[in-house]
């Protein structure tokens, strides 16, 4: 008989969905022991939380999360929150004994998300950080490349993330549905929201960032604010670019804008190597894009005519997740990325083992981009005090 593993989220934003989502769908494609159970969803609005739990199935609804820390009848929290609520939520969930899921960035800052790392470690429970886009089989492929030897030394990495959805100065600030746009509330502006996914990224590609040099612009100063009604000052960061230094001696250049007129998602990365090189971008996510070098194939010089980048295809079955889904050729959108972080967790769960990345590898994706805002408010290379 399958074992429960019954699940509080907290939140009925977008992420609640594709959370949500992935618990609905984790039996049906990952032969997991554990069977996911929808028990409560929790959010201050009521109406929504109903909303929510007729749509997706949870068995009840609260309003206060805090009645979740003794309920019986739930092992797993899902933090799906506003990042202002991240640690509060966490590291009483953690004390209380539950499992600990949480949205990204970890925290507001470095120094909550130690809060949330001692928390979970202390009280031995597992967890994870949604960092989804490394299920995208694409780049779990790029992983596997690297760890292969296939790149050779790196040289470079360079990330963009583009987006355009508040390059209107009409846009407010706050709010259910433009809370990231509060430094209050979200704590940073690109840097947390889409820099944290390049950073995780990169690190988890091509090693740790040790240094880095950062600038960062808020291009309109002041913005309405849903909850007050007033023009206010704009805090976060609309913009950011930064040079970054690996500890593999490699190179690293990184930018992030909400302003980039008709990009709605464009997360691109390329890792340069002595032997070879992988390019992804998420607009195409089925596809790498890899360049092998080699000065000696089949015993004889590789002919230049045949050199070149290939596109991968990857949807057959022997690339990493494509195993529990269709035939080659056919492709999983974004929905599996959720999906594919939730089957490792569960099997890392059943195997003894801790998910990656657990809340400290979301603490090592803090540290760089809390360095990332200091040097732009410094001017200066800093160090990250990522290992």
């Amino acid at each position: 008989m399958a074992k429960e593993l019954r699940v509080a989220l907290i939140g009925c934003g977008f992420m609640g969905r594709t959370h949500s989502n992935a618990y609905r769908r984790l039996n049906n494609f990952f032969p997991v022991e554990h069977r996911a159970v929808l028990k409560v969803i929790c959010d201050v609005n009521a109406a929504k939380a109903r909303t929510y739990q007729d749509t997706w199935g949870y068995e009840r609804l609260e309003t206060d999360w805090t009645r979740l820390l003794n309920a019986d009848d739930v092992d797993l929290i899902d933090i799906c929150v506003p990042n202002r609520y991240h640690r509060e939520i966490a590291v009483a969930a953690a004390r209380a004994g539950k499992m600990v899921c949480c949205e990204k960035p970890l925290a507001m800052n470095v120094a909550e998300a130690e809060e949330m790392v001692k928390a979970v470690e202390e009280a031995g429970v597992p967890n994870m950080i949604w960092f989804n886009y490394r299920r995208v089989p694409a780049i779990s492929l790029a992983r596997q490349i690297v760890e292969e030897g296939r790149i050779g030394r790196p040289f470079h990495y360079r990330a963009l993330y583009l987006q355009d959805y508040t390059i209107s100065e009409d846009v407010p600030q706050g709010g259910d549905a433009l809370w990231r746009l509060d430094a209050k509330v979200a704590g940073s502006g690109v840097t947390g929201d889409l820099l944290a996914h390049s950073i995780d990224t990169a690190m988890w590609l091509n090693g740790p960032i040790t240094r880095v040099a950062a600038r960062t612009e808020t291009f309109i100063k002041e913005r309405r604010h849903v909850e007050t009604g007033r023009r206010e000052p704009v805090t976060i960061d609309d913009a950011c670019m930064f040079l970054a230094e690996f500890a593999n001696g490699s190179l690293g250049t990184f930018e992030s804008t909400r302003y980039a007129r008709g990009r709605k998602n464009y997360n691109t990365f390329e890792l340069n190597g002595a032997d070879g090189s992988v390019f992804f971008d998420l607009e195409e996510p089925e596809y790498l894009q890899f360049f092998e070098y080699k000065q000696l194939q089949s015993g004889k010089k590789t002919e230049s005519h045949l050199t070149g980048w290939r596109k991968i295809h990857t949807t057959n079955s022997e690339h990493p997740y494509m195993n529990r889904y269709w035939v080659p050729g056919t492709t999983i959108g974004y929905e599996h990325t959720f999906l594919n972080a939730l089957g490792d967790f569960v099997m890392a769960l059943e195997a003894g083992a801790c998910a990656q990345p657990d809340f400290r590898a979301g603490l090592q994706t803090q540290k760089v981009c809390d360095a990332v805002l200091e040097s732009a408010r410094s001017g200066l290379w800093l160090e990250t005090g990522v290992a």
